[in-house]
């Protein structure tokens, strides 16, 4: 059997794409490993368009209901599997996944999102979970009272930064450059709070503890620094979930998809992209979406007017 589209990724943009699909009645599998995306890490959304407020696991379950709802016979939905490779085959496509299952469609949607940067010293990996947190939402309450460390310069660095302020005793972040990659209203607030502190040109060399983190080395210029700190926050970017087509769609330098974005069309033909794992200029759930109903309308196109 060959489908007309397969859409891989179950956020918002995912989501997005498997309701338009559904209602134009495109034979459609759907693949994620599960709903919602990296919103589900988040306490509280509060910039979804029709919602003031909603949890991030909530979120990930209304998605899922939504979804569901309209998929009937046409959106085939398989979840808690991931999808490995994706090949051209003639005019056809086959996904390989990782329960070793294969399928042919005619287009992909890919909206796979992107996942956080992991921190590459001495020590980060030996004490994630033991005093390094990559969500600040989820951790951020378990060090109250404590001194702590956010590394990272953008704007999710000291957003990062903003809800521990409300609970920890005092917060340093470590920026490696000179210029921070933030809005000006956001760095003057936080950086005007009473317990917090900012370092520029600062790079970590290593994470000490014994069985939890007690101490943060780092660089500043050539002299070497201790800060004694009980939980260390990483906000140093995301990286694109698109491994499974590299070699078919030459990725750009941050292994983003290229689309365009009046269409979200990648280079090979029959192929879409839309959200994180796209070069789009700005990536937040409800550009995501948009993007991926723009796809789906041009998919649709594509189908039925060739």
């Amino acid at each position: 059997m060959t489908y007309d589209l397969a859409i891989i990724g179950g956020g918002p943009a995912g989501v997005a794409a498997g309701v338009y699909a559904a209602r134009k009645r495109l034979k459609t599998l759907f693949i994620t490993e599960s709903f919602g995306g990296q919103s589900t890490e988040s306490t509280g959304i509060e910039n979804w368009i029709g919602t003031i407020n909603i949890p991030g696991l909530e979120f990930g379950k209304m998605l899922e209901k939504h979804l569901r709802f309209y998929a009937g016979d046409s959106v085939e939905i398989i979840t808690g599997d991931k999808v490995n490779k994706v090949d051209r085959i003639n005019n056809e496509f086959q996904i390989q996944t990782e329960m070793e299952k294969t399928y042919l469609t005619k287009t992909v949607l890919v909206a796979t999102g992107s996942v956080r940067r992991k921190l590459e010293i001495a020590g980060a990996k030996e004490f994630e979970n033991k005093g390094i947190s990559y969500c600040a939402s989820c951790d951020g309450p378990l060090f109250a009272g404590q001194d702590v460390a956010v590394i990272g310069g953008g704007n999710a660095a000291f957003e990062t930064a903003a809800q521990l302020l409300a609970y920890v005793k005092s917060v340093t972040l470590f920026n490696r450059s000179a210029n921070f990659k933030v809005d000006e209203v956001t760095a003057e607030k936080v950086l005007s709070h009473p317990k917090m502190t900012a370092l520029k040109n600062v790079v970590p060399k290593e994470i000490r503890g014994d069985k939890f983190v007690s101490s943060l080395i780092y660089t500043d210029q050539s002299e070497e620094h201790e800060l004694k700190v009980g939980g260390i926050f990483v906000e140093i970017g995301l990286v694109p979930t698109t491994s499974f087509v590299e070699g078919l769609i030459n990725l750009n330098q941050y292994k983003q998809i290229p689309v365009d974005p009046h269409t979200q069309r990648a280079e090979v033909p029959g192929i879409w992209a839309a959200g994180d794992s796209t070069n789009g200029l700005y990536h937040q759930n409800n550009i995501a979406a948009g993007d991926a109903v723009k796809a789906l309308e041009d998919i649709y196109l594509y189908l039925h007017a060739k």
